[in-house]
């Protein structure tokens, strides 16, 4: 019997029904000083109309990339999406699809999400590649978990320089394991690789690094992949999906287990989110790999198929088991970077992250003619750089703002020794007008 609650009899009968006194038996578990005994301070209902005018207010303070010249980074860019991503993925076949469970109705999907990762072998150099995750910190932390699991070593070694956000992931899964984690100093902007030699042991599981990493450098990471591997350990590789255009494929400098935050792939900034992770590795951690593989068959007609090979959720296998609680969500994420790939190909690949150096290059040569601002770091970069600026970065941040642009990163929330720099991101979307324009409010604001 169900019972709406319109009158204080059909609070009394639903009461009855449960076999209790009163509303409040039901809370007398919880402590008297953890209960609130005041209403909520929800303002009243409002009209409809009145209300879509609220809300459009409230949104109206938010300013996104396109709002203002964008050259935001660490780990979410403004990259150029073909209108073709969009199209693709917005049918009502891909938008509205859950988790193909039945092979026999979810072909389109399944097809969809294969070639996704083949797409992301083709990416990586790798043999398996999984779909998908949920970001670059969580693939991160999944492939760190990889390692505890095919390794049995119970030492995570992480450099300095990969994203604070993802290592923050790191600790979070970290913290009820029986693991250790430990940080790698980068004080150069990068992680010497004599340094890793003298801290991986054969205790150690794994070492993390990211390519450009979170200040925008190239890591020595064949040096460092080698490090990690004389002592049996594992290498993880954090890379930008954009920069394998001009840059070696993790596989190819000795990663074995690749990962990316994939939201350049096609994946608009989104106020942060929803993005997509990828997760890459050797053919042989297949068993240990999180996500869904989709595998291709024949059906028994003959004809080319997909089916749901392995999927270690623990709603498929018993939980104690389970490698993964990735959800459908991700799916369509991972259908815009298929998508996107499919569309520019690889020489579309190729051009935007050309471009993306040329600029970012030029944009640095530049912004450093401003009395008072520097590189911070004397390596190699991509798309993105740190700058030692004159003052307060944060109130240089908000001058620049009130300019019309998103100027950067302020380092000193995630490294306090450099609250005096800003990392600049520069992709291939950014004009010379734009990055012009940037100089010039830069020689105002300082």
């Amino acid at each position: 019997m169900a019972y709406v609650l319109n009158t204080p009899e059909d609070q009394k009968a639903m009461l009855a029904a449960i076999g209790v006194a009163s509303v409040e038996e039901l809370f007398a578990k919880i402590p008297a000083e953890l209960r609130l005994t005041r209403p909520l301070g929800i303002p009243a209902a409002l009209p409809e109309m009145s209300l879509q005018a609220h809300v459009a207010q409230l949104l109206g303070k938010n300013q996104s990339a396109s709002d203002a010249v964008c050259f935001l980074g660490g780990g979410a860019y403004d990259h150029f999406i073909p209108r073709a991503v969009d199209a693709i993925a917005g049918r009502s076949e891909f938008y509205t699809a859950y988790t193909p469970y039945q092979a026999e109705a979810s072909q389109g999907t399944l097809q969809a999400v294969y070639e996704y990762q083949t797409l992301m072998c083709e990416l990586t150099g790798h043999a398996l590649a999984n779909a998908s995750l949920y970001d670059g910190g969580s693939a991160t932390a999944e492939a760190m978990l990889m390692a505890l699991g095919i390794t049995g070593r119970r030492e995570v070694l992480v450099a300095e320089s990969v994203h604070p956000e993802y290592r923050q992931v790191l600790a979070t899964y970290a913290a009820n394991l029986n693991c250790k984690v430990r940080v790698l100093s980068t004080p150069d902007g990068t992680l010497n690789p004599d340094d890793v030699k003298a801290a991986a042991t054969d205790a150690t599981a794994c070492v993390i690094v990211q390519s450009p990493n979170f200040f925008g450098h190239l890591e020595a990471m064949q040096e460092i992949g080698d490090a990690a591997h004389k002592v049996g350990a594992l290498f993880v590789a954090s890379f930008d999906p954009i920069s394998t255009g001009v840059l070696k494929r993790p596989a190819e400098y000795g990663a074995d287990i690749a990962v990316a935050e994939g939201q350049g792939l096609g994946v608009p900034l989104q106020f942060g989110g929803p993005h997509v992770g990828i997760l890459a590795c050797r053919q042989e951690f297949h068993r240990k790999i999180p996500g869904r593989l989709i595998g291709q068959t024949t059906d028994r007609n003959g004809k080319r198929s997909w089916v749901l090979t392995l999927a270690t959720r623990e709603q498929h296998i018993a939980r104690e088991k389970a490698t993964s609680n990735i959800c459908t969500n991700q799916g369509l994420l991972a259908l815009r970077a298929a998508v996107y790939l499919t569309a520019v190909g690889p020489q579309g690949l190729r051009e935007p992250a050309e471009l993306c150096v040329r600029k970012a290059h030029y944009a640095a040569d530049e912004l450093c003619k401003v009395p008072g601002v520097s590189l911070r770091f004397n390596a190699p970069f991509v798309k993105e750089f740190a700058l030692k600026v004159p003052g307060d970065a944060n109130a240089l941040l908000a001058k620049l703002r009130a300019a019309g642009y998103h100027a950067g990163l302020p380092l000193g929330r995630w490294y306090p020794a450099l609250a005096d720099c800003i990392t600049v991101a520069v992709t291939e979307k950014r004009t010379k007008a734009e990055i012009d324009g940037l100089v010039t409010a830069l020689k105002a604001s300082v």
